[in-house]
């Protein structure tokens, strides 16, 4: 993809692929889920993590995987929150550059 990633994009989709599972999902799940839409490496997305976990939009505990813990991430309310906001942030965005697109905005 040719356009800029920033960083409000890469909390909201991650906290969209951590949302979709109510046990929590981990670190590198959510890196393949995160790669299936956008070219981001496993190096950028753990910052994103540390992130969200420091915003208390995510939530993190250890869970044992074939004699090795495994960090789970789940998303707290104040997350959901912030998904939510970002949602709506992105309809209403990709709604305008559809509309500039689309051939809008020039004599209104």
């Amino acid at each position: 993809m040719i356009f800029n990633t920033g960083a409000a994009l890469l909390d909201a989709v991650v906290l969209s692929v951590v949302s979709r599972e109510k046990e929590g999902t981990y670190g590198y799940k959510i890196t393949q889920d995160v790669q299936q839409v956008i070219s981001v490496s496993e190096s950028t997305l753990y910052p994103v993590l540390r992130r969200l976990l420091k915003d208390e939009c995510l939530k993190s505990y250890d869970r044992e995987f074939q004699g090795r813990n495994r960090r789970y991430y789940q998303i707290t309310a104040s997350g959901l929150a912030q998904l939510n906001m970002y949602k709506q942030e992105w309809y209403e965005y990709t709604l305008r550059i559809n509309k500039l697109f689309d051939g809008g905005y020039h004599d209104e």
